[in-house]
């Protein structure tokens, strides 16, 4: 992978890990668009690196909210920042268990499977669609609602569904306040990140020699710029129910899609 090709893939995961149009789909269109041939291995950890820097820009932007969280946890206390994490624990429940029972099945549906990426995201358009629709209440997360949301995070694994996209939409088909929504959706999805950079850490699965750091450090920086600015904007347009843009958008891309893959 080169250093231009390091750049481009970094801010398109950048932008799409918290815009509601699936980074997974974009990056795996990506790499077919750039003929990308790096074995799995090297792709594995450019994605990981990847990831770690849209969780970090995520710690940045809600740097307050993490601060008074821990704080809150620290004071051994039953308050709203307790709450707040068990709530965060309890939505990573879902993906923690298809992650660990089905790893090798969702690795093979990342292997250019371009119709899938394209039917997928016809769905998060339709999902986009109906959360665009939806009433606007002022009501927190509450736990019940944080399984279905995390059931929500766990189905979008798949490349093509938006993480983001889905969570958000989900939420606000709850009934949640849609800026709670998304402060949720985005951190719900950082204990994740860590927790699968420390698993693939720890079973050795990521390694890089040093003609890799070059192109490794650029994707990093693309991907944590393009990510705080994404984060900040998503905010501002899921508090102004613009989601049928992105629902729009997914709908063209996944008939691109779908048409590409039957064309080749």
């Amino acid at each position: 992978m080169d250093f231009i090709e390091a750049i481009v893939l970094g801010i398109i995961q950048g932008l799409t890990e918290f815009l509601p149009v699936s980074s997974s789909g974009h990056l795996e269109l990506a790499k077919a668009i750039l003929g990308d041939t790096s074995v799995p291995q090297e792709s594995l950890t450019f994605t990981v690196v990847l990831h770690f820097a849209t969780a970090l820009s995520t710690l940045v932007v809600f740097r307050k909210e993490v601060a008074e969280i821990f704080k809150g946890l620290f004071q051994f206390k039953w308050n709203e920042q307790t709450q707040f994490s068990l709530k965060i624990i309890a939505s990573m429940i879902p993906a923690v268990i298809v992650g660990l029972l089905f790893e090798k099945q969702l690795e093979a549906f990342f292997g250019g499977q371009i119709l899938l990426v394209g039917a997928m995201l016809i769905v998060t358009a339709l999902l986009l669609l109906l959360a665009d629709r939806a009433k606007q209440t002022d009501k927190k997360v509450s736990y019940p609602n944080a399984i279905i949301i995390g059931i929500s995070q766990a189905i979008a694994m798949l490349p093509g569904i938006s993480r983001s996209g889905a969570t958000i939409s989900t939420s606000v088909l709850l009934g949640v306040d849609r800026s709670k929504a998304a402060r949720f959706s985005f951190l719900m999805v950082v204990p994740l990140i860590f927790g699968k950079i420390a698993k693939d850490l720890l079973s050795g699965e990521i390694n890089f020699s040093s003609s890799e750091i070059l192109p490794l450090s650029a994707g990093f920086l693309a991907a944590f710029i393009a990510g705080l600015l994404a984060c900040t904007w998503m905010i501002s347009l899921v508090k102004k129910s613009k989601l049928s843009y992105f629902a729009i958008y997914c709908a063209v891309v996944g008939v691109i899609a779908i048409g590409y893959s039957l064309m080749n």
